[in-house]
Formats: structure tokens, C-alpha cells, sequence
């Protein structure tokens, strides 16, 4: 009895260890599922593959949205015409100042800027030992990254026709990269932060910036003139996604080492 109890104490002691937001903690269902059936004992493995093939899946559906964007939706009665005098009146009313806002709006989503923060954070819980919240920063940003790098291959769609206040690829439209970012990235953030809180307020308050960030993100791409508002829309469906599967991949993993 005794050998028993000291073996439980062990096995519940390194799992407390390895610290884990909540929400990466595996449960019963498709995470437990995927874990049994890649591989017990090989949690790099399964992460990998489920990685991948999450990969592969937001891509495609990415790559489906946008063809019915272009080939159906933009088609339709009047709906053209309305995603792009958005932009026509963003452009009409600049100023230097909403002009200056909008670049922070750019740089704090762009390309440097988030993987620094994501790269800073993961090597802080490499440090820590604490590798699938590592993994989490680091992939849900590849894979929003490699989705939608994959989706503009495919998907060609004009920028609009308006003074452009950056240069980039004129055909590269759809999706927006910038959205798709900070959701991966902010919203991802919030969601570790917030299952690890209890506190009610506090929870609000992380979510609310968290969901404004992406939102003058959007706005801010908008008003350079370099997305319409249905890239936009791609845009954070690609974040949303590559969150949610980030998390059904750790979690998977997890239970496969378990």
C-alpha cells in the first residue's frame, strides 16, 4: 500500500512539474483520441504530425474561402462595390494622425515585431523546461504564417484601388497576414493568460485588449489601403483556426506522453 501511494505521489509530482496552462491540459474527447491512436510515448511525434496535418487543413479550407470570395461572393449583387468604397473612404479621410496610428496598428502585427514576442516567450519557457507551451508560442504562429503564405499562392486578389501606404505585392490581397497574426498571436497569448486566472474582472479585461489589438490591427490595414474588408474577415479565420488547432495539438500531445 505504502509502494503504491509513493508511486502515485511521483507520477502526480512530475506532472506538476511540467506546468501547463489549463487549457493546454489534454481531456476526454478528439485531443485524447488523436493522442491513443498516433503514437503513446512519442508526444513529439504526434505533435508534428497533428501539426502538420492542422497545417495542411486550415490551408485548404483558407484556399476554399478565398476561391469563394473571388469566384462567387464578390459576384453578387453590389458586394464588390461595397468592399472596395470602404477602402475609397478610408483613403478620403486621412489625416497624419489616423495615418501615424495606423502605422503602429501595422508594425505592432508585422513581421518583426510578433515573432520577437513569440520567439522571447517561447525561449523563456524553454528556459523554464515547460516545452509544449514553447511549442504552443512558436507554432501557432507558424502555422497561421505558412497558411497564409500558402492561401496568397493560390488565391490572387487585387489590393484596392487606392493610394497604397506601403509597398507589397499588388495581387496579394486576400487574406490579411496582419489580422491572421495578431489574433495567433494576441489572442493566443490572452487565451493561456486568462485559463490560469480566476479572477473574473481580470479575465475581461486581458480578452477585451486582446480582441481590440487584432480589431485596430484590421482597421489599420484597411486604412493603408492595403486589404478590403473580406480579407480582413479570411484574415481572422485563418488566427481563429491556427489558435484552436494549436491547442487540440498540445493537447494531443499531452496525452500521448501520458
Amino acid at each position: 500500500m505504502a509502494t503504491t501511494l509513493d508511486h502515485a505521489r511521483v507520477h502526480v509530482g512530475q506532472f506538476s512539474n511540467d506546468w501547463t496552462p489549463p487549457v493546454l491540459q489534454p481531456r476526454r474527447g478528439l485531443a485524447e483520441r488523436l493522442g491513443a491512436r498516433t503514437g503513446y510515448g512519442h508526444p513529439v511525434v504526434v505533435f508534428v504530425a497533428a501539426m502538420l496535418a492542422s497545417l495542411a487543413l486550415i490551408s485548404t479550407i483558407s484556399i476554399a474561402l478565398g476561391f469563394l470570395v473571388t469566384r462567387v461572393i464578390l459576384h453578387a449583387g453590389g458586394v464588390a462595390g461595397w468592399d472596395e468604397h470602404v477602402e475609397t473612404w478610408l483613403a478620403a479621410h486621412r489625416t497624419p494622425f489616423q495615418t501615424h496610428l495606423s502605422l503602429i496598428g501595422s508594425i505592432m502585427s508585422g513581421g518583426v515585431v510578433l515573432p520577437i514576442m513569440a520567439g522571447l516567450t517561447a525561449f523563456a519557457s524553454a528556459v523554464m523546461r515547460k516545452w509544449r507551451l514553447a511549442a504552443f508560442l512558436v507554432f501557432v504562429l507558424a502555422v497561421e504564417s505558412a497558411s497564409y503564405r500558402i492561401t496568397t499562392l493560390v488565391i490572387h486578389r487585387h489590393r484596392p484601388r487606392v493610394l497604397r501606404l506601403e509597398d507589397l505585392p499588388v495581387n496579394a490581397s486576400y487574406p490579411s497576414g496582419h489580422t491572421a497574426a495578431s489574433i495567433a498571436v494576441y489572442c493566443g497569448l490572452a487565451l493561456l493568460v486568462t485559463s490560469r486566472i480566476r479572477n473574473r474582472a481580470a479575465q475581461v479585461a486581458i480578452w477585451t485588449i486582446a480582441v481590440l489589438i487584432p480589431v485596430y490591427v484590421a482597421f489599420s490595414r484597411m486604412y493603408r489601403g492595403m486589404h478590403h474588408p473580406l480579407d480582413v474577415v479570411g484574415g481572422a479565420i485563418i488566427g481563429v483556426a491556427a489558435v484552436s488547432a494549436l491547442v487540440l495539438v498540445t493537447r494531443a500531445s499531452r496525452s500521448a506522453a501520458r
